[in-house]
């Protein structure tokens, strides 16, 4: 069986942007090569209103983490599926967050990443906007305070103190506790300790999760036997195909989960 684990944003279980679903064609395509597959709706989806009250505490664990653990143990109590082959797939935040998955459950069989990062979430989020406000070749005043202003939130982040955990502000979207909470956090150093299986894939069109990522999966893990890489050129961020530079409309498009991206991982799983 495998667990699917979503990005950033508060998602519904087939991870559904614009006319997409992702997480379902994973499902489904999954299901026919004999994996089961668990995917539920994101705890910031199914109970935004409940976590107002974490506005000052809410960090990863809680946002994602808890659930996904939470998953595991559900299907390990699943009488139909063996209890030694349960596997996570992260995608995106998800995927970066498969390390920390794994060190508080030494038990899951192994971990698939789909397009995690690995650097600091802030550095991410300035090069994604740098990115899409550049697209058109060149930048405006306004763009060019746009692209200062999300500088600006950055250098707050990181200038984050221990004591400012406790604050409401909004940074991104997150209070200070969400950021120092990550701080520090490597994901490739982390995985590089655990000894579970991973596959690790990307899309080489992706803007938002980029091959610098997957290129520090690998610097970090090529040693390990367990361990398989595979970039695939011609996918974008949600791993479905497109041509030219992948732009943030590509994603209003109707598309599917490329084939080979399902038999890669269901090959991997049953193997």
């Amino acid at each position: 069986a495998l667990v699917l684990v979503h990005g950033s944003g508060p998602n519904d279980r087939d991870e559904t942007i614009g006319p997409n679903k992702p997480f379902r064609d994973l499902a489904w395509g999954l299901a026919s090569k004999c994996v089961a597959v668990l995917r539920y709706e994101k705890r910031t989806k199914e109970h935004g209103s409940k976590l107002v009250s974490l506005t000052n505490t809410l960090t990863v664990k809680e946002e994602i983490i808890d659930d996904a653990l939470a998953a595991v143990a559900l299907l390990r109590k699943t009488k139909e599926i063996d209890a030694n082959r349960i596997y996570v797939l992260g995608h995106s935040l998800g995927g970066m967050l498969v390390p920390r998955i794994g060190r508080l459950d030494a038990g899951i069989a192994g971990f698939v990443v789909l397009a995690g990062a690995t650097r600091p979430l802030e550095d991410v989020i300035l090069e994604q906007m740098t990115y899409i406000i550049g697209l058109k070749g060149y930048l405006s005043v306004t763009e060019e305070n746009q692209i200062e202003e999300i500088q600006k939130l950055v250098d707050k982040i990181k200038n984050l103190k221990e004591s400012d955990a406790q604050s409401s502000e909004s940074i991104f979207a997150a209070p200070p506790s969400y950021w120092l909470d990550l701080r520090g956090y490597d994901p490739p150093e982390v995985a590089h300790t655990l000894a579970h299986p991973m596959l690790v894939l990307q899309g080489g069109r992706d803007y938002q999760v980029t091959m610098k990522d997957f290129e520090r999966w690998q610097a970090a893990l090529s040693g390990r036997g367990n361990v398989e890489f595979k970039p695939y050129p011609k996918l974008n961020h949600l791993f479905i195909e497109g041509e030219g530079k992948s732009i943030p409309s590509e994603y209003e498009k109707i598309g599917h989960v490329s084939a080979y991206v399902v038999e890669d991982i269901a090959r991997w799983i049953n193997r």
